[in-house]
């Protein structure tokens, strides 16, 4: 589905912005979200009803831990990544729960004024070119060394995972989908997004890995949650 962005030019300048701290969205990987809250269930309806976009990026660090602040005026990161709505599910109570596919990533722009209960912001993708290029970057990660990285992690932490998936998956699905899943804090995974490239963000999480696994279980490692 996302295919049909071949670049910048293809996309809207403007676009509605998800908040949500603690959550990420790259190029061709998927993140689903439950909505419920009355402003982003008006948000999806929006996207729905327009070319399905939604702008995810996180509230800037210094606003408090909400999961998405409420309010227009609360300072957001400038680094997000647009999503394609691609299936969603009405659920009890006025809930949704969407599935999203990354396309690209963005710098954020200026707020545009608007009545909405949400927020909208526009974008430039410019910077993030090759996010265009499926499978840009994949020849550089070492993959023999995330796969056993992965496994220790797991194994440490008594986790399970479908290995044949894990296999038989690329290297850009492999790194990306770790990274969104991944279970570390806002600023590790606000570093997992903005990396430069895919073999920057593989580094990346085998470094957060290996942290992990070097340090005592006394609540002084990094942030995961």
């Amino acid at each position: 589905m996302t295919d049909r962005y071949r670049d910048a030019a293809d996309l809207p300048s403007m676009l509605p912005v998800f908040p949500l701290r603690g959550a990420i969205l790259l190029p061709r990987a998927s993140l689903t979200l439950n909505v419920f809250e009355p402003r982003y269930l008006a948000l999806v309806d929006h996207a729905l009803a327009n070319d399905r976009l939604i702008a995810v990026v996180q509230p800037a660090s210094d606003t408090g831990e909400d999961e998405s602040p409420e309010g227009k005026s609360v300072p957001l990161r400038r680094i997000g990544c647009a999503g394609r709505i691609t299936a969603f599910n009405e659920g009890d109570e006025d809930r949704l729960v969407i599935s999203l596919s990354g396309v690209a990533r963005f710098r954020l722009g200026e707020e545009i004024s608007s009545d909405t209960p949400f927020r909208m912001f526009d974008v430039e993708f410019s910077p993030y070119a090759t996010d265009f290029i499926a499978g840009h970057g994949e020849d550089d990660v070492d993959r023999p060394r995330l796969i056993e990285t992965l496994r220790s992690y797991l194994e440490a932490n008594h986790l399970n995972a479908d290995w044949d998936r894990i296999n038989s998956a690329n290297n850009e699905r492999l790194v990306n989908t770790l990274a969104i899943l991944s279970p570390y804090g806002p600023e590790e995974k606000q570093a997992l997004l903005e990396a430069e490239d895919l073999r920057a963000r593989a580094e990346a999480l085998v470094a957060l890995a290996e942290m992990e696994l070097a340090t005592p279980d006394d609540g002084s490692g990094t942030s995961i949650q």
